[in-house]
């Protein structure tokens, strides 16, 4: 059987240009989300929780795709910003239920202008940037499919 190892190079394989893009974009992300005291992956949990508030760790873990190793300690750090809190669930004394605090509600407003400032940073228009978005959902839901098998 014959193998055309020129398949192997870095530049033909999408699972490499998507690593190199997400770690681009985030290093992006940095200096617009200082002045919030935000990571990265803080945006995104504070995202989840304006989509749906008082949320369990396991629910946000799963929204998020993030397991509660790396969950945990970045709640503690909203929580000490004044972001969010933790209690105990009152059903279920094991699950810990997320909060927005007011503060981080107001955060919200704060946040709005910075989607279009990271689309900016692609050279994307809104009609492609929603292509781009949807083919990666297709791909997510495609691999995710597979993982159910």
């Amino acid at each position: 059987m014959k193998t055309d190892k020129k398949i192997l190079t870095l530049d033909k394989q999408l699972c490499f240009a998507l690593y190199v893009c997400s770690k681009e974009i985030i290093r992006k992300y940095k200096p617009i989300l200082a002045p919030v005291h935000l990571t990265y992956t803080g945006f995104i949990t504070m995202m989840a929780l304006w989509e749906q508030d008082n949320l369990s760790v396991k629910d946000l873990g799963k929204k998020l795709y993030l397991d509660s190793g790396t969950l945990t300690p970045l709640l503690k750090k909203l929580e000490a910003e004044g972001y969010a809190k933790r209690t105990r669930s009152e059903k279920d004394e094991r699950a810990v239920i997320i909060t927005l605090t007011e503060k981080g509600r107001d955060l919200q407003l704060k946040c709005c202008n910075i989607p279009q400032k990271m689309q900016c940073c692609t050279n994307l228009d809104d009609k492609n940037t929603g292509l781009l978005i949807k083919e990666l959902h297709a791909i997510m839901n495609t691999l995710q499919q597979e993982n159910r098998r």
